[in-house]
């Protein structure tokens, strides 16, 4: 660790060592008013695609049919992302292509980052996912709280991928969630939430310019994205500078590794609620059948997604849904949310939405988002996440856990507690 880090480590020693996964949110009566009107969203929302399937007024709208959100999605120069201000916050002001619009730095910092991340790395990735799983899973107890072992099998998969070690204090799940969640949900104008996460972010900024400095003395010595970028760099090649490979590193730890362990156990909430289908994930687990595995896991993950929505800033007054009898005018600077778990349940293009059907088409789904800003580490989430699942559910006994915390507790949006038991 440099020296500033130790600085940083001295005087923020409460934020930096918490294992606290999420910053605290509202208690009392405000946290459960706010819990409970998430847990009302999916009926909400349900409503609304029938009665005001784009519902809104003056700077707030919800958009809520298929074709709308998908449209919402492909349509990135007039709903463009609204994550800049928060990604500034976190990469200490360096631009990166999850805040851009369409441009030539867009397209020339994710062919970067495609340019090193081999598809033949996919296939290593999933098997080393259930290694890990497995691993854990042996060394557990009766009971394994869901939440925690796919966060530490994911934080522990990406981080060797990606070459980013384990800091000496602190831990990269806990940075990496808090700042995940302020860059979705957070807000610079929150204070003591946008100081937080400042500490936070320059530890991990910090930790990586190590890392990099480091690794330039001992080269060759494993093939990983940051060996692969220090390779470009030795060439030459632009976009390859330490900034901005920190600045890539950084940006996938947060924007990767806390996705599996907010959807999976969601996804393994809604097996348990279907006894049948948990029996048949089981089976493919222990036959080895990864393909219908995957397909049993996604289509769980329709019924709980990864959020509820993902929101988007209107860039110059549009109308959306143009033509149709739902359409509307929605004002320049305005906010939209494009519920694309309501769009998964939409009968106009999802058949039998409440049905539970794994032989799906993958147009049906929209679990990493669509079009410019879709999700850039989709295929790794597809390689990996029912993988991370599979030695879990081929245990020889597989239940919820008695008590409520057998049953999926979630934190606002994220999932925060599954015990399951288990056993030979």
């Amino acid at each position: 660790m440099t020296g500033s880090h130790d600085g940083i480590l001295d005087t923020h020693e409460s934020i930096l060592d918490s294992t606290e996964c999420f910053r605290p949110g509202p208690g009392g009566l405000a946290g459960w008013l706010a819990d409970r009107a998430l847990a009302a969203a999916p009926f909400a929302m349900g409503v609304l695609r029938h009665v005001a399937p784009i519902a809104g007024r003056g700077a707030f709208w919800v958009v809520t049919r298929y074709d709308d959100v998908r449209e919402v999605f492909a349509t990135d120069s007039v709903f463009g992302v609204p994550y800049a201000e928060n990604l500034a916050v976190i990469t200490g002001g360096a631009p990166f292509f999850l805040g851009l619009p369409d441009s030539p730095a867009y397209r020339a910092q994710l062919a970067a980052m495609q340019a090193v991340m081999r598809p033949g790395d996919l296939a290593r990735l999933g098997d080393a996912a259930e290694a890990r799983a497995a691993a854990l899973l042996a060394g557990a107890g009766p009971q394994v709280d869901v939440v925690a072992f796919v966060r530490q099998v994911t934080f522990g998969l990406l981080g060797d991928y990606l070459g980013v070690p384990e800091p000496d204090r602190g831990s990269l799940a806990t940075w990496g969630t808090r700042l995940f969640v302020f860059q979705f949900t957070g807000s610079v104008s929150d204070a003591a939430w946008r100081n937080e996460t400042q500490v936070i972010a320059t530890a991990l900024r910090t930790h990586i310019d190590a890392v990099i400095e480091a690794r330039k003395s001992g080269r060759g010595r494993v093939d990983d994205v940051l060996e692969r970028c220090l390779a470009l760099q030795d060439r030459g090649v632009p976009g390859y500078g330490d900034v901005e490979i920190r600045t890539a590193l950084l940006c996938m730890i947060v924007g990767g590794p806390p996705q599996p362990p907010m959807v999976l156990p969601q996804a393994m909430e809604q097996l348990l609620r279907r006894p049948d289908w948990l029996a048949r994930a089981r089976r493919a687990a222990r036959r080895g059948d990864d393909a219908d595995l995957h397909a049993i896991v996604i289509e769980a993950m329709r019924f709980d997604p990864l959020a509820p929505g993902l929101p988007r800033k209107v860039l110059k007054t549009a109308t959306l849904a143009a033509g149709t009898a739902r359409e509307r005018e929605i004002p320049e600077g305005a906010t939209v949310i494009a519920a694309f778990a309501s769009a998964m349940m939409d009968a106009s293009r999802i058949p039998e939405p409440g049905v539970f059907n794994p032989n799906r088409l993958p147009h049906e789904y929209i679990h990493f988002g669509h079009g410019l800003h879709e999700c850039f580490g989709r295929f790794i989430n597809h390689a990996t996440l029912h993988r991370m699942l599979k030695p879990l559910l081929a245990a020889g006994r597989l239940g919820r856990a008695p008590g409520v915390d057998g049953h999926l507790r979630k934190r606002g949006a994220f999932a925060d507690r599954l015990l399951v038991s288990v056993g030979a």
